[in-house]
């Protein structure tokens, strides 16, 4: 089949990839510029580095962006991690239309931080669902959708990476080889259970101590390696990644109150939260370096009664 593919980073790459391996002619490449000083995106490389026509726009609205999609004449149009609005008119010029891929199951999750929020929900399963797009944000028509756990110790990078990625690239090309042969079917999205959250950016990161410990170690994971969950300490910012969740059995578990740093080991330090301890195994200070648990307490003088959020 002929295509083009939207998208960028990495997933757009591996998809890209995919694609040419099995000899599938990928007439162009669209993907967003690259801010001021940014590297350049894994996917413009890889396109220009096999000699494929790539193109820039900072909006696919515009009438240039469609007019280079026109002159590609493919079959389909492959949406791989797309964070620029796509108008209808725009998606509905590959003589078979497009394809996008959303790392949710929807009509659950749409938005631009979907696998972030299952996590920090305490969800034990999410997946990826392959779709029509329309001018709504993640509303089309569904392909197909594949499923995977969410492990009760998983982050972000291990859901993402070890699933979500792997198993989208492949439904992506499942999804395309059944709209060429005219053997897919479009399932319009059930609006009773459609969800839609927005970004997870810092301050959706905030690590409220006062919250069950459940909340916070949620939150920490959903929010590993990025945005990277965070507190404070004497008025700096702290970044939280590996963690342990330890629940309190009985009362004689509680050490110090909330927010405080309970115990101090070689290799971690434990935090009081409600119902239980978030064992920090990995941190970040304001100087940018990630470090053990045990070594970010002893390089800042953090010791058992410290109190974290202030």
């Amino acid at each position: 089949m002929k295509i083009a593919i939207i998208g960028q980073q990495d997933f757009g790459k591996t998809v890209l990839e995919a694609f040419l391996e099995r000899k599938d002619e990928v007439a162009g490449v669209f993907c967003a510029p690259e801010k001021p000083g940014a590297k350049p995106d894994p996917l413009r490389t890889a396109a220009e580095e096999r000699g494929l026509k790539v193109f820039q726009f900072a909006s696919l609205r515009v009438p240039e962006a469609h007019e280079a999609l026109k002159s590609l004449n493919v079959d389909i149009g492959v949406m791989a991690y797309v964070l620029q609005f796509a108008p209808d008119t725009f998606v509905h010029i590959p003589r078979l239309g497009m394809i996008q891929y959303h790392p949710s199951l929807l009509p659950k999750y749409r938005g631009p931080s979907s696998i972030n929020w299952p996590i920090i929900r305490g969800d034990t399963k999410t997946g990826l669902t392959i779709f029509r797009p329309n001018e709504g944000l993640d509303e089309g028509p569904v392909i197909l959708q594949k499923t995977c756990d969410i492990g009760p110790d998983e982050t972000i990078g291990e859901v993402y990476f070890n699933k979500l990625f792997p198993m989208g690239v492949q439904a992506i090309l499942e999804a395309a080889d059944l709209v060429y042969t005219g053997k897919h079917s479009e399932s319009v999205q059930e609006e009773s259970q459609a969800s839609y959250e927005g970004w997870c950016r810092a301050g959706e990161a905030h690590i409220q101590w006062a919250n069950h410990v459940d909340f916070v170690y949620n939150l920490i994971r959903g929010t590993n390696p990025a945005p990277g969950a965070w507190t404070t300490l004497n008025g700096k910012k702290v970044q939280i990644f590996d963690a342990r969740k330890h629940l309190f059995r009985k009362f004689g578990d509680v050490v110090g109150k909330i927010g405080e740093v309970a115990e101090v080991t070689e290799g971690s330090f434990k935090v009081t939260a409600q119902g239980g301890f978030i064992e920090v195994l990995r941190a970040r200070g304001e100087d940018g370096k990630k470090l053990s648990g045990g070594d970010f307490a002893r390089a800042n003088g953090l010791a058992k009664g410290a109190l974290l959020g202030t």
